[in-house]
């Protein structure tokens, strides 16, 4: 079953939470560092944290599946199927633009998450979220906008990082509605699953290479699925058992300045001043919608 929010500290969820980006915040910089195809390292990222989790979950939770509905089983696969399409479309996205650009966009969740609750009715976000997911948009393209390039493979590149961004949205509302009956192991071993099955069968379609490689890039085929996605997506995952979907995304936004600053470290990509005004109000819609929460 779901973990029960009231025997719970909210600092210890938010604790979690927080932890999560800062472990997603390397997702990018591992995308850099494996020289493959971006979907073979789609389908590595998310088929190693399949395999480790999905046989855990067969054994031991088999039993909170026949709990679930048909439509609850069904927004789990459908979760597993919008996170293949955000990693195809947003780990591509890295070939064509800048890690920062990137980042950027692919965080547009908010934008789409609130956009999806309310054409959906899923939740009806209120005033102060809304005051945060607009600043948030202002802040991510101060951020974005000295990486913006207009040329056709950036201009692609920016496009296939907003599309990765809105089925993220879409992957953290149906893990939001399926959270609350189904514990996270099984959820995310269907989740993840499900996701991996997709990309491996659109990468052996393909006739994309999937041995062969550098030490290097195995390194970071193992790292994007131990760090990114296991403890990562799993911690925010997690936490969509305690917090709104609203929150998790505009807390998500805490990725771009880690992956800013791991890029400045790595890549030598120099952040300007103009972001840091950009960062200042990421970080003040993060807090204006964990002080929104705390009141919820």
């Amino acid at each position: 079953m779901g973990e029960s929010r009231s025997k719970l500290n909210p600092a210890f969820p938010a604790a979690v939470l927080a932890m999560g980006v800062i472990c997603i915040s390397f997702g990018a910089i591992f995308a850099r560092y494996a020289d493959s195809p971006p979907l073979v390292k789609s389908a590595y990222r998310v088929g190693i944290a399949a395999a480790l989790v999905v046989p855990f979950a067969l054994v031991f939770y088999r039993h909170e599946y026949l709990r679930l509905s048909r439509r609850e089983i069904f927004l789990n696969v459908l979760s597993g199927v919008f996170l293949a399409a955000h990693f195809a479309s947003w780990i591509t996205s890295l070939d064509y633009t800048s890690v920062a650009s990137s980042v950027i966009l692919v965080n547009t969740i908010p934008i789409w998450t609130a956009i999806f609750n309310l054409v959906f009715g899923v939740a009806r976000p209120g005033r102060t979220m809304w005051f945060s997911v607009f600043l948030s948009v202002i802040g991510a393209a101060i951020v974005g906008y000295g990486d913006m390039s207009f040329d056709r493979s950036a201009l692609y590149g920016d496009a296939l990082a907003v599309a990765g961004g809105a089925a993220a949205a879409a992957y953290i509302i149906c893990g939001r509605e399926v959270r609350g009956k189904l514990g996270l192991v099984p959820y995310i071993a269907l989740c993840y699953g499900t996701a991996a099955a997709i990309l491996w069968a659109v990468v052996l379609v393909m006739g994309y290479p999937v041995t062969g490689f550098s030490a290097v890039t195995w390194g970071a085929f193992a790292g994007s699925a131990l760090m990114s996605q296991l403890l990562g997506h799993s911690s925010y995952n997690w936490a969509l058992g305690h917090f709104s979907s609203g929150f998790v995304s505009i807390m998500l936004l805490g990725e771009p300045i880690g992956s800013a600053i791991l890029a400045y470290i790595l890549f030598r990509e120099i952040p300007t001043p103009v972001k840091f005004a950009g960062f200042a109000l990421l970080m003040t819609a993060i807090v204006m919608a964990a002080r929104d929460e705390g009141k919820r």
